[in-house]
Formats: C-alpha cells, sequence, structure tokens
C-alpha cells in the first residue's frame, strides 16, 4: 500500500497519517502524512519568498514547456490514473477515464489561454492633464494561490485550479478532499516529473480544520480557490485576510422545465444521465425537473425505465454505471429524504432504497412537496424529482424558490418559450433541450446566491489569477 509524503518544500514535521478507503468497499488503498500547523507555515513561507523574488520567476515559455510535457505525461498513463480515480472517489470506470482525457484538454486550454494572453493600451492624449502621455498594461501573476479542492471529480477539479496557477506563474499551495487525494499528489508528481521545481506546486492533506483555517487565512495567500460545500466556502472567505481575492464553487439545485411540446425521445436520455451522473454527486447534477402536466407521469416513467437499468457498482468495472456514495453517511442521509418525501406525498416511481452501506439505487420521485428536503436542498445523489405544473411561469417561480443559483435547462420546439425561460430562471447559464451538467472547461462555470462567487473555467480562472499592470509613459514626443 502506497504511503504519499508531503510534497513540502522545507518543514517536515506532521499530523500524523491519514488512510484513504474505497468507498465502494471501504478496502484501505492508500497512507498519507497530514501537515500540521510547521509545515503548513513553512509551505508557505516557501510560496511567499518564491514570488516576492521576482528574479526566480519561470518564464512563460519554461511553464508553458512543463505544461506541455505534462499533458504529454497524462495521456501515457489515462489508465492508471483512470483506476486510481475511480477507486478513491468512485466514479465509474468509463466516466472517470473520461475526466483524465478531459484534463489533458484543460492543460492544453491553460497553453492555448497563455499564448493569446496579453495586455492592452489606455486612451490618452484626450484632453490637457493626458497630453504627452502613453500608456498601457500587461498581466502579472497575482501572487501566493491556495486551492482547496471537492472529492467528486478528484483528477479534474484539481487541474482547474492548479494549472491554471503554473501557467500565470503564481506558487500554489494545493489541499485535496481528504477522501480523495491520490489523483491531486498524482498530478503534482506529473508536474514535477514535467521540470516543474518542486516549491512551485506544494500539497499537502490536513486532516485539522483550524491547521486548514490558517493556510487559507494566512496574509501571504493573495488568491483562494475553493470547490466544496457552501457552508465552509463562505465560512472561510469570511476569515480571508484583507486584499486576498477568491473564487467559491459550491453546489446547487438544478432546475429543468420540460414543456408539453419537448420531445421526450432526445430529452429523457440526456435527463437520465445528467441526473445519475457519478450517483448524482455532482454540483449541477439533474435535480428537479418541473414537466407540463400533459407529460410528466410519461416522463417520469421513462426515466424510471432507464434507472432500473443501471448497473449499480463496483467503480472499477468497466461495465459499472452508477458508483457508491463518497462515504455511508451520505446512503443514509439520501434514504432518510427521500422517505421524508415519500410520508409528505411524493410518488415513488422506483428506486428509493439502500442496495448497500455504500450505493443507493437509482431514484424517481414524482410530485414530491416543495418544503421537503429533496425540493429545497442540493440531494447530491441519485435521485430525480419530477413536477407537474400547469403555467410556464408557474414553473419558473418555483424552480426559482431556492437559495441556489448554478445551471439550468429548458426543453421545449419554441423559441419564444426557450427565450422566457432563459430570462427567467435564476441562473449563470441556461441549457436547451441539453442537461444542465453540460460543461466544458473553456465556458464560464459560476455558480450564484448561495452556489459560490466568482467564474470558473480555464480562461476566467487565469484572469483571475493576474493582475492587469499599467504603466503611464509620458514623453515630449508622445
Amino acid at each position: 500500500m502506497k504511503k504519499f509524503p508531503l510534497y513540502i518544500s522545507g518543514e517536515q514535521s506532521s499530523d500524523g497519517d491519514i488512510t484513504i478507503t474505497a468507498p465502494f468497499d471501504g478496502s484501505e488503498i492508500a497512507t498519507a502524512v497530514s501537515a500540521d500547523l510547521p509545515a503548513v507555515k513553512s509551505a508557505l513561507a516557501t510560496a511567499h519568498a518564491l514570488y516576492e523574488n521576482r528574479d526566480s520567476w519561470l518564464p512563460t515559455s519554461k511553464r508553458l514547456e512543463i505544461l506541455s510535457k505534462a499533458a504529454h505525461i497524462i495521456s501515457e498513463r489515462v489508465e492508471e490514473l483512470t483506476l486510481d480515480a475511480a477507486r478513491e472517489g468512485g466514479k465509474p470506470y468509463v466516466d472517470s477515464k473520461v475526466e483524465v482525457i478531459r484534463a489533458i484538454d484543460g492543460i492544453r486550454s491553460c497553453i492555448e489561454t497563455i499564448r493569446t494572453d496579453s495586455g492592452r493600451t489606455i486612451p490618452m492624449n484626450l484632453n490637457p492633464a493626458s497630453s504627452n502621455r502613453f500608456a498601457f498594461t500587461r498581466r502579472e501573476p497575482i501572487g501566493v494561490v491556495v486551492a482547496v479542492s471537492a472529492f467528486n471529480h478528484p483528477f479534474n477539479l484539481i487541474v482547474h485550479q492548479v494549472a491554471p496557477a503554473i501557467a500565470v506563474g503564481c506558487p500554489v499551495i494545493v489541499k485535496p478532499a481528504e477522501n480523495t487525494p491520490i489523483s491531486c499528489f498524482n498530478f503534482v508528481e506529473i508536474l514535477y516529473e514535467a521540470g516543474l521545481p518542486k516549491e512551485w506546486c506544494q500539497a499537502m492533506v490536513i486532516k485539522d480544520l483550524s491547521v486548514a483555517t490558517e493556510l487559507v487565512t494566512d496574509p501571504r495567500v493573495s488568491f483562494f480557490s475553493f470547490i466544496g460545500s457552501a457552508k465552509v466556502g463562505w465560512m472561510l472567505r469570511s476569515k480571508l485576510a484583507p486584499g486576498a481575492r477568491c473564487a467559491l464553487e459550491h453546489g446547487g439545485a438544478a432546475p429543468v422545465i420540460v414543456t408539453a411540446d419537448a420531445d421526450l425521445d432526445k430529452a429523457v436520455p440526456l435527463l437520465a444521465k445528467g441526473g445519475f451522473y457519478h450517483a448524482g454527486q455532482v454540483c449541477v447534477s439533474v435535480q428537479r425537473i418541473f414537466a407540463h402536466k400533459s407529460v410528466a407521469i410519461d416522463l417520469a416513467n421513462r426515466l424510471a425505465a432507464i434507472a432500473r437499468k443501471q448497473k449499480v457498482g463496483d467503480p472499477t468495472s468497466p461495465k459499472t454505471d452508477v458508483g457508491p456514495l463518497i462515504r455511508p453517511r451520505e446512503t443514509d442521509r439520501i434514504d432518510e429524504w427521500v422517505k421524508e418525501a415519500l410520508d409528505k406525498g411524493a410518488k415513488l416511481i422506483c428506486g428509493g432504497k439502500k442496495i448497500s452501506d455504500s450505493c443507493y439505487e437509482c431514484t424517481v420521485l414524482l410530485d414530491p412537496p416543495d418544503d421537503v428536503k429533496v425540493s429545497k436542498l442540493e440531494i447530491f445523489g441519485p435521485v430525480i424529482c419530477v413536477y407537474s405544473f400547469d403555467d410556464l411561469d408557474e414553473a419558473i417561480t418555483r424552480a426559482n424558490n431556492v437559495p441556489f443559483a448554478f445551471q439550468a435547462a429548458v426543453f421545449t420546439k419554441d423559441i419564444n418559450t426557450a427565450m422566457r425561460a432563459y430570462a427567467r430562471l435564476n441562473a449563470s447559464a441556461v441549457m436547451v433541450n441539453e442537461h444542465t451538467a453540460f460543461r466544458v472547461d473553456w465556458m464560464p462555470f459560476a455558480g450564484l446566491k448561495q452556489s459560490g462567487l466568482g467564474i470558473g473555467g480555464i480562461p476566467y480562472t487565469i484572469h483571475d489569477m493576474q493582475i492587469e499592470k499599467m504603466m503611464v509613459l509620458r514623453s515630449d514626443e508622445l
């Protein structure tokens, strides 16, 4: 069983080890050294000194060379990286392989973004005060980046947080989710192998929440990247040092509107994939479908037909469609939420039971009350709720009646209906005839309200990790 060290330059004291277990069967798959406060302070000191010494900054050409080599190394190790991600995170093999391949494309997006990165000229000579001046800007790294990541996409999320920092030239310290650090450490080791000096990217697990808070809130941190629960994200944001910027990506309760004229033959497979993918453990997973009363029961039954065919089990098997929940307590929680909905009047179309301590049946509920947990909160499990509606505006009002806003969707053949839903749904993106979990890594990806702060997506993260620095030049020749 492999033991992962602290990926920290300098101080090597620790807070003991953590054991990493497979969520499917609880088997021990690795251990990792946990950082204590001295180790965290050492990592921060190293990163800050590196940024302050501008003579030590890596030139752009070197950073791009490192990223290019890293992408090549990943492409040669897709199989082993896929198995590690599937085993530690529970996402099925087929989907984990897509994640690893997608990460390669994310790194290439970093390279392409930096290759076209530029400043701008600022208009001068417009009045006496600006006469004989020329002004321009260029982009520089913002400073030390601290990234705290989530479990549900253990390889690609790290790439989204770390590769942009490397691309722009920020020293980065990354803390992966305690449940899924292996993919993070694999990527960090690949960066080192590609030629990145180790002090530019340091990584560690931290089991003491107070120590993790010290890492995030240290005044030497210039940018904080967080993917995880809203409760933790907003708490940490409130404690950031003055001047520190941040990007927060939390969860949601993604709404879908399906109108009477929607093509169900095309819509249902998309909605099932969007709801049951990774056992629903996706921040924009299809959760709440508001379907016109003329199609709601048919839609629910069609979803159930797909749900019953899903092979739930070992995520390392290429035949598995849906894997486990990340922890047994999540399986228990989902079961409690479903039972609450049924007790208060929801109709069970399929599923509704635990398969094991770690796996839950793909579940479809019809018309849960609006005041139960599955209707108000993020399920983060393989449960899709279908709600009947009479009037489009009523459906939009109900869809908006949660404290979250991320991505939403509408299925219709009518352009006016699509535009009305687009204009009125609380969302940063509205998909038309596509499920709510659609994403490519160069598009903006942003949680609103309690769902987050800032904009994700490779180019947008790169922009956030830079400052635009201006020079004003005065000359009589201008």
